[in-house]
C-alpha cells in the first residue's frame, strides 16, 4: 500500500509542450504531481527539469499507467488533461473509466477544445466522474510561469479547482492593473490579482476562449497590415519598423502581440544575415479557432467582420503560388515613395489606424460572447473576463485596462464602441484611421481587416443602412416581405410586384 504522506495531489496526463510546463509550473506553487504520457520520453523530461530546477528534490512522480496514477492520488482524485482536442480526450477519460476513477472525482480538460465538445462530455461523463474545462492561454511560457485560465463546468468541482488555479495563474499589479512578470523556475509570482475567475456553465469557457483566439488573430493581422504599408508604401526596413513597434509598446498600444513582432522584426537569420522576417515564407496557419469564432459569428446573426477577415487573409496567403504567378499579370497603382515628413505623417495614421481598429475587433468579440450568453442561457461577467486577460494570455494589453472599467461602469453595455472613454477615443483618432486606410487602398497595399474595423463602425454609428433597398429586392424576387417605417413594428406587408399598380398587402 502506499503511504498516505506520499500521495500525490494532482494526477496529470499529457507532457507535451503546454503539459510539461503547468506540471512544472503546479509543482513552484507547492503540489505534488503524479504525471503520465504515452510517450515515455516526454514524462522523462518531465522528470529530469523538475530535479534541475528543485536541487535534486522530486516534486513530480512518474507512473508508467493510468491504475498506478490514480493509486498516487489522493481521494478524491482531481485528474488533469493536457492532450490534443478531440478524440484523445475521450481516449484518456475512456482509459481512467477502466483504470476505476470514481463518481466524485475530477478530470480536467485544459486542452483546446471546442466548447461544443466540452458540454457534450459533462453530460456523457455524469455519473462516471465530473467533466469540468478549463481553456489556458498564455503558450508554453505562460503555461510555465502564469497563464491565464477561464475553467466552466459543474460550480462544486470549481470550488476544488479554485485554489490551484488561482495559485498557478499570470498575477496582475491591482494598482496599474499590469502583468506582474517573473520567469524564474521556483520563485513564482504569490500577489496579484489571478488571472483566473469562472466563466460559467459548462462549454463557457471554452466558448470565451475560442472569442479571445479570434480577437488574437484579428489584433495580428492588423499589426501585420501595418507593417506591410510600412515595408511597401513607406520603404521601411524591418529594423525600423521593430524600432517604431517598440516606441508603440511604450502607449496606448503596450501588448504581449506588439511586443513579440518587434523582437521578431529585430531578430537577424542566423544563416543569411537577412531580417529573419524577410526569410520567412508568407504561408500562415491556423489551427482552427479563428475558424470557429467566425462560423459562430455567422450562426449567431453577430457581425465580427474583422476577425472573419483575419481568417481570409490567412486563406489567401497560402496561395503563394497563385499570388507569385497574378503578381506577374494584374496592375496595380504606381507607388511614389514618401519623403520624410509624409512618411512620418503616415506612421501617426497608422498608430492611430491601429489603435481604432483594434478597439472595433474587441466590441465585436464581446459582443459576440454577450449573443452567445443570451443564446445559451449564460451570466458572463465581461469585467472578470477583461479582467483575466490582462495577464497570461496571447491578446493581454494594459488596454484591456479599459475595457475592465467599461464594464464595471455599466454590465450591460449594448456594445463597447458607445462605452463614453472608447467613443471618444474613436472621436479623437478617426481621421487618421479613415486617412491611412485611404492611402493604403490608393497604394494597392490590401488592409482587409483594417478597412472591415472600418465600416463596422461607419455601420454600427448609421442610423439608416441600405438594408431597405434589400429587403425591397427581397421581396421582390421571393416575397420575403418587409415591415414600413411609418407603421408598427412586427406588421410585414409584401408588394405584388408583377402587377402594373402593385399594389401592398399586409401579410401580418
Amino acid at each position: 500500500m502506499t503511504d498516505s504522506t506520499q500521495l500525490c495531489d494532482i494526477g496529470f496526463v499529457g507532457a507535451g509542450v503546454m503539459g510539461k510546463n503547468l506540471i512544472l509550473n503546479l509543482a513552484d506553487h507547492g503540489y505534488r504531481v503524479a504525471a503520465f504520457d504515452l510517450d515515455h520520453k516526454k514524462l522523462e523530461s518531465v522528470i529530469t527539469q523538475d530535479l534541475q530546477e528543485n536541487n535534486g528534490q522530486a516534486r513530480v512522480v512518474a507512473c508508467s499507467s493510468y491504475t498506478e496514477l490514480l493509486s498516487k492520488l489522493k481521494q478524491p482524485h482531481l485528474v488533469i488533461l493536457s492532450v490534443p482536442a478531440g478524440r484523445p480526450v475521450d481516449d484518456v477519460c475512456s482509459k481512467l473509466i477502466d483504470a476505476g476513477i470514481e463518481a466524485d472525482d475530477i478530470v480536467v480538460d485544459t486542452g483546446n477544445s471546442l466548447w461544443t465538445d466540452t458540454v457534450r462530455r459533462e453530460k456523457f461523463y455524469e455519473g462516471k466522474f465530473i467533466f469540468f474545462s478549463t481553456a489556458v492561454s498564455g503558450g508554453e511560457v505562460g503555461a510555465r510561469f502564469g497563464p491565464s485560465l477561464m475553467p466552466s463546468g459543474d460550480p462544486y468541482a470549481w470550488t476544488r479547482i479554485e485554489p490551484v488555479w488561482r495559485a498557478i495563474a499570470a498575477k496582475v499589479d491591482p494598482e496599474t492593473g499590469r502583468a506582474i512578470e517573473r520567469y524564474e523556475p521556483g520563485n513564482p509570482v504569490i500577489h496579484g490579482e489571478p488571472c483566473a475567475t469562472y466563466i460559467g456553465p459548462s462549454g463557457s469557457g471554452h466558448y470565451v476562449k475560442m472569442v479571445h483566439n479570434g480577437i488574437e488573430y484579428a489584433d495580428m493581422q492588423l499589426i501585420c497590415e501595418v507593417y506591410q504599408v510600412m515595408r511597401d508604401a513607406l520603404g521601411m526596413s524591418a529594423s525600423q519598423i521593430s524600432a517604431v513597434f517598440k516606441e508603440w509598446n511604450q502607449g496606448i498600444l503596450n501588448s504581449y502581440l506588439m511586443e513579440i513582432s518587434a523582437e521578431v522584426l529585430a531578430t537577424r537569420d542566423s544563416e543569411t544575415g537577412l531580417p529573419l522576417v524577410d526569410v520567412i515564407l508568407d504561408k500562415a496557419g491556423q489551427k482552427g479557432t479563428g475558424l470557429w469564432t467566425a462560423v459562430s459569428s455567422l450562426e449567431l446573426g453577430c457581425p465580427a467582420p474583422t476577425i472573419a477577415e483575419a481568417v481570409y487573409a490567412r486563406s489567401i496567403s497560402t496561395l503563394k503560388e497563385q499570388r507569385v504567378s497574378a503578381s506577374t499579370l494584374l496592375a496595380g497603382p504606381v507607388q511614389d515613395k514618401p519623403d520624410e515628413a509624409k512618411r512620418l505623417q503616415v506612421i501617426k495614421q497608422l498608430h492611430d489606424a491601429l489603435y481604432c481598429a483594434k478597439i472595433c475587433v474587441y466590441a465585436q468579440g464581446f459582443d459576440l460572447m454577450k449573443t452567445a450568453a443570451v443564446e445559451h442561457g449564460w451570466q458572463l461577467n465581461f469585467a472578470e473576463i477583461a479582467k483575466i486577460w490582462r495577464a497570461g494570455c496571447i491578446i493581454r494589453a494594459v488596454f484591456l485596462q479599459s475595457i475592465t472599467d467599461a464594464y464595471e461602469r455599466n454590465d450591460e453595455l449594448a456594445n463597447l464602441l458607445i462605452d463614453p472613454f472608447f467613443a471618444k477615443q474613436i472621436s479623437l483618432n478617426q481621421m487618421n484611421w479613415r486617412r491611412a486606410v485611404a492611402d493604403a487602398t490608393l497604394t494597392g497595399i490590401p488592409v482587409s481587416a483594417l478597412s472591415s474595423a472600418l465600416s463596422y463602425y461607419d455601420s454600427y454609428r448609421t442610423a439608416v443602412l441600405p438594408a431597405n433597398l434589400l429587403q425591397g429586392q427581397r421581396d421582390y424576387f421571393g416575397a420575403h416581405t418587409f415591415e414600413r417605417t411609418d407603421k408598427a413594428k412586427g406588421k410585414f406587408f409584401h408588394v405584388e410586384w408583377s402587377e402594373t399598380d402593385r399594389p401592398m398587402t399586409k401579410i401580418k
